[in-house]
């Protein structure tokens, strides 16, 4: 990641003026944000040589969040399913089948939470 140098007061009195494509602006804006830097500061980098890391892996978060969503779902459902069917005996494969998928579902988060 590329950090930022505090100012210190360097000349910055001599703009730098590029033309570029509404689709090389648009892709150029995006990379900034997502590596957490001002556009001025993602092509001062990137024209430097300076090594430029995404701060965050929008992919793998998103992916994160829906797997979460979905081990909620299903632990609320297997509550349910349990509080509603206590009295009654619940075959055994039925609640071991529940309780692979929930352990599935962690298995998944953790490889998604080991790429962020």
């Amino acid at each position: 990641m590329v950090s930022r140098v505090p100012y210190l007061g360097r000349d910055r009195k001599n703009p730098l003026n590029v033309m570029v494509t509404q689709a090389e602006r648009t892709a150029i804006k995006a990379r900034a944000a997502e590596a957490g830097l001002s556009v001025a500061s993602y092509l001062r980098a990137a024209a430097l040589g300076k090594e430029i890391v995404a701060r965050f892996d929008h992919t793998a978060i998103a992916e994160m969040v829906d797997l979460a969503g979905d081990q909620k779902r299903l632990g609320e459902l297997l509550k349910l399913w349990l509080s509603e069917w206590g009295d009654r005996s619940i075959a055994e494969a039925d609640l071991r089948r529940a309780l692979v998928g929930v352990t599935a579902l962690q298995t998944k988060l953790a490889e998604v939470v080991g790429r962020i």
